[in-house]
């Protein structure tokens, strides 16, 4: 028993491996009502760290400046986070000192992948967004509510990338600067947060929300390209204008994950006890789970979402305990799955599988869990973050201690990463056309995105769920790989709920 106390369109790096699988990681989103910020209010480029920055309009918040922009050729690693507050730490393997210096310019590892610059006649400087030097991208993310800096990985991924692509390349002649906004775990901030990069962004790029479905019809009613990192929620994913490095149709789930486990633990298959933060997304994303992995054979005795707010994880365990549930699937964020692996020792409950989402494979959740983490299961879309035979992953990492000291890496991050490289390749591909509509255009063509071999093939166009995933384990402190080859790819179940 395990011991639970503790393609690219064109250039994809193909899984080696077909069975079926994996899951969204729509679950992992957390809620809340409200925050502190003013969610038009936002930090520049080079940091969201606490004090006033250099640069800054008298009078304004500290920390923060109207347009959420930096001077484009500015040192990326001038006020940053210094690995203070959640989602900072010392990244394992990393370099802080290297990356930045070292920047191909050409083929698929350049900030430009190797994508074809068209002809700059002819490009508009008038566009929202756009001046004679410099074109704003919008990043909107959650930043307080429930769990402070819950998606804060997406804004420092999304910045590292433009650090990357500003050193060495342009857009006919244009940097990039990155505007970040607080999406508040809240639809209404999402909502206020995209009519403001409505006006004074030409896209959005590399975001997560937990509560997506707020801003979907803004950007939508202002044909507002947004590529985000994640989308959630049935809403955002029928956006027209949107889509996103990780995509979620809530109705459509991969059947490769759970029949895995039927293979590999039928017994403990048929007491399923599933658990969630009932917040946003995720009753809907549950629904959907539930039934595609009932459909695989899978039998759910516990099914229950937890409110974001709930301290008291005993009576949920008692009630994994009194139906002799055998497979735990918790989703929600790491912060709580350690409450929830506390409650389990202290009440010496100790299933035979302990799984989740990607959420937990993050240096915080290792670290906070401690020996309550051991042996726990992930199922993820991703590659292995210190798997650097992927130069993709490397340079993620790399660029990220360059704009973020003792930044993280975690599957927020590898998205974001990935959406603004897919955001630059198009826009470099289109030169002097580049407006929000071709750019749309162009994104609803993407099919088969890697991210140059650092995720699962994505279809970023049909915005639909992504079918492969590999499951890997935490034992000693480190995650490893358990599961056949790259990736487990195959068929998908059509819940017939919504989403």
């Amino acid at each position: 028993m395990t011991r639970l106390g503790r393609a690219r369109s064109t250039r994809q790096r193909a899984p080696r491996a077909a069975s079926a699988t994996g899951a969204a990681l729509s679950l992992l989103v957390v809620a809340a009502c409200g925050s502190q910020l003013d969610p038009a209010s936002v930090t520049r480029v080079n940091g969201t760290g606490t004090g006033s920055q250099a640069g800054a309009v008298p009078g304004s918040d500290p920390g923060t400046v109207p347009d959420g922009s930096v001077p484009a050729g500015s040192d990326p690693g001038v006020g940053t986070d210094q690995g203070t507050g959640p989602g900072t730490g010392t990244a394992p393997g990393a370099d802080p000192g290297s990356g930045g210096s070292e920047a191909p310019s050409s083929g698929d590892n350049s900030s430009t992948g190797g994508a074809k610059a068209a002809g700059c006649g002819g490009f508009d400087n008038q566009q929202p967004g756009v001046s004679a030097d410099r074109i704003v991208i919008a990043n909107s993310s959650d930043i307080s509510g429930p769990v402070p800096g819950i998606f804060e990985s997406a804004q420092q991924a999304t910045r590292a990338y433009v650090a990357y692509f500003n050193q060495t390349s342009s857009v006919c002649g244009h940097k990039l600067d990155v505007q970040l906004l607080d999406s508040r775990a809240d639809a209404g901030a999402d909502q206020q947060s995209y009519a403001k990069a409505c006006d004074t962004a030409f896209a959005a790029v590399g975001s997560v929300s937990a509560f997506d479905s707020g801003g979907a019809d803004t950007a939508q009613a202002c044909g507002l390209p947004d590529l985000r990192a994640y989308s959630l929620s049935g809403r955002r994913t029928a956006c027209t204008t949107c889509f996103a490095a990780y995509s979620v149709r809530p109705n459509l789930v991969p059947n490769a994950m759970p029949q895995y486990w039927v293979k590999k633990d039928k017994a403990a298959t048929e007491h399923v006890g599933m658990l969630y933060i009932n917040a946003g997304a995720a009753p809907e994303n549950a629904k959907n789970f539930k039934a595609a992995w009932e459909a695989n054979g899978w039998h759910v005795d516990v099914f229950a979402g937890i409110d974001v707010a709930e301290f008291n994880y005993a009576p949920y365990v008692q009630q994994l305990k009194d139906a002799g549930v055998e497979l735990v699937n918790y989703t929600g964020p790491y912060q709580n799955t350690v409450k929830l692996q506390q409650a389990m020792r202290q009440q010496g409950y100790e299933p035979k599988v302990f799984l989740q989402d990607a959420t937990i494979e993050d240096a915080n959740y290792v670290e906070q869990a401690g020996d309550y983490g051991e042996g726990a299961y992930v199922y993820t879309q991703a590659a292995l973050f210190d798997d650097y035979s992927i130069p993709e992953m490397k340079l993620y990492r790399d660029w990220l201690q360059q704009v973020a000291p003792g930044a993280v890496p975690n599957i927020y991050g590898v998205h974001a990463w990935s959406a603004a490289r897919l955001f630059v390749e198009q826009a470099v591909a289109l030169g002097g056309k580049l407006n929000r509509q071709t750019l749309i255009q162009a994104l609803g063509k993407v099919k088969n995105w890697t991210g140059n071999g650092i995720h699962v093939p994505q279809q970023v166009g049909a915005e639909t769920t992504a079918n492969c995933a590999s499951i890997i384990q935490l034992n000693n402190g480190k995650w490893t790989k358990v599961s056949a080859g790259d990736y487990l790819c195959g068929s998908m179940t059509t819940t017939g709920l919504g989403g």
